[in-house]
């Protein structure tokens, strides 16, 4: 039987946060090269899910919601079928983790 690939596909709000953490860490360490690596492993991480149940489920979003941590940024993803997930949110873990329920 032949294994189904998963699609990912950010949402708009994650390629924000995306965008923001790639111009954050420019401002606070005055390197692209670290941004664009940064940048880089989020970015891999998320294409190695392999099944849609391949993580954890958040612990402050509940079922639905699976996450996985790169570096310091947790990931939030929902899968929407077998064969797809989303990526909603990626969030620095050292902000206050109210913020992400927004």
């Amino acid at each position: 039987m032949a294994k189904i690939p998963i699609r990912i596909v950010l949402a708009d709000e994650a390629k924000a946060d995306l965008k923001n953490i790639y111009y954050r860490i420019i401002e606070k360490t005055k390197s692209v090269q670290n941004a664009k690596n940064v940048r880089a492993d989020i970015i891999q991480a998320s294409k190695n899910i392999h099944f849609v149940e391949q993580y954890q489920v958040d612990e402050i979003l509940g079922e639905p919601f699976r996450r996985m941590v790169v570096r310091h940024f947790k990931i939030i993803y929902k899968p929407k079928n077998e064969s797809e997930i989303r990526i909603l949110q990626i969030f620095d873990t050292y902000q206050s983790p109210d913020k992400m329920r927004d």
